[in-house]
């Protein structure tokens, strides 16, 4: 596509051992109050508590809001708005993972606004200046950290995607010691999520651009070339970096190119069954790059170069298959279930899975390579099942 606007956040810093800086950088955005939005686990593990330590000894008020729920309930959000709002703060951190970081983004606008959280829904709708907003992922996944996008659960257990320039941080922070000792299966599906929105960005129908297809197939570089390692020693600092990295790649070649039909597929499974995003985004990956082939195949054999460096391909074809083959084979050898029976969806569930998908989420499918219906989309999860 020639024609583009690439939207990013102003400051991304890596730095292991970043997140003591979170004081210093916050008072730099003129903060004297702030909240930090994270889920109970993020406060157990203590991560919460260094946030408020390093933005206490800046010379800041601060709390946590602790109570982020996965795919965030919009009644979740409320809550913290008004935690926020009774606090009286003027600055947002985000520490987390997606759910956390999309919830604090929302936070960090709604706090002074009067427009419903439903009015939002969509690109470009949303009104109103945000907070100053630091986000810190502790996962290397979602790549919610560099994005203008959050995504939250509707109270009719939809999933609804805002969009606005509005929700791009100040700063993206990436600390790999906070991914450090992260269990093997949450490493493996957040590192498959992040690999999903590069190949998704790289073979988007609709806002494919020469920024994002850059930065998709050095995403593609970092986050192949070490997820193996990362499962296997979690204390793998530097690959644990170079992931962090890949995944906040991931995310602004997404963002800007958009996502298709793997995600459209995986939404179902996460409001239904609870599935966590990177996992579902996993088990619905091979049929959907299998069902784009006839189409897809000039972009999958040229991102199979990034995947399976110094592998020859005899054409094409072959190096389209051996790049879907080696993903299949990746989620197959990483721990994770690979069938949805494995996970409680039965085969009675398909049917209203694939009309949500093909009625609730066509702005996902739109961008797909290859038209999709919903009896196609049927068979995609049985495949699966």
């Amino acid at each position: 596509m020639t024609n583009f606007t690439f939207h990013s956040p102003p400051r991304v810093i890596c730095e292991i051992g970043g997140l003591k800086r979170i004081g210093t950088l916050m008072a730099g955005l003129g903060v004297s109050r702030a909240i930090v939005i994270c889920d109970a686990g993020i406060a157990a593990c203590g991560f919460a508590g260094r946030a408020v330590a390093a933005l206490t000894a800046a010379g800041m008020t601060a709390t946590v809001f602790d109570q982020v729920q996965a795919d965030p309930p919009v009644r979740v959000v409320r809550a913290a708005v008004e935690a926020a709002r009774n606090f009286g703060a003027n600055g947002i951190v985000g520490l987390g993972g997606g759910s956390s970081l999309d919830t604090a983004k929302l936070v960090a606008l709604l706090i002074h606004s009067e427009q419903p959280i439903e009015e939002m829904y969509g690109t470009d709708l949303a009104r109103g200046q945000r907070l100053p907003l630091i986000q810190v992922p502790t996962t290397a996944g979602t790549g919610s950290e560099v994005t203008w996008t959050s995504v939250v659960t509707s109270e009719a257990n939809e999933k609804k995607a805002i969009y606005s320039s509005q929700l791009l941080p100040d700063v993206a922070l990436l600390d790999a010691e906070l991914t450090l000792g992260m269990p093997a299966h949450v490493t493996a599906a957040s590192a498959l999520d992040a690999m999903v929105h590069a190949i998704e960005a790289y073979t988007s129908r609709t806002r494919k651009n020469v920024v994002s297809d850059t930065l998709a197939v050095k995403a593609l570089d970092l986050l192949g070339g070490n997820i193996r390692k990362v499962v296997a020693d979690g204390t793998d600092i530097e690959a644990r970096s170079a992931m962090l990295q890949g995944s906040m790649l991931a995310g602004m070649a997404f963002v800007n190119a958009s996502v298709a039909a793997v995600h459209a597929l995986s939404y179902p499974l996460g409001t239904r069954f609870h599935i966590p995003h990177g996992h579902s985004n996993a088990l619905v990956m091979g049929p959907v790059m299998r069902f784009n082939m006839p189409v897809a195949e000039k972009e999958y054999a040229e991102l199979a170069t990034h995947l399976l460096p110094g592998h020859r391909f005899v054409d094409a074809s072959a190096a389209a298959e051996a790049f879907v083959s080696e993903l299949e084979q990746l989620v197959a050898s990483v721990g994770l279930e690979t069938r949805l029976s494995q996970l409680g969806v039965t085969e009675a569930d398909i049917p209203e899975m694939a009309r949500e998908v093909t009625v609730g989420i066509q702005r996902l499918l739109a961008n797909n390579p290859r038209d999709m219906n919903s009896e196609e989309v049927a068979g995609l999860y049985g495949a699966v099942l």
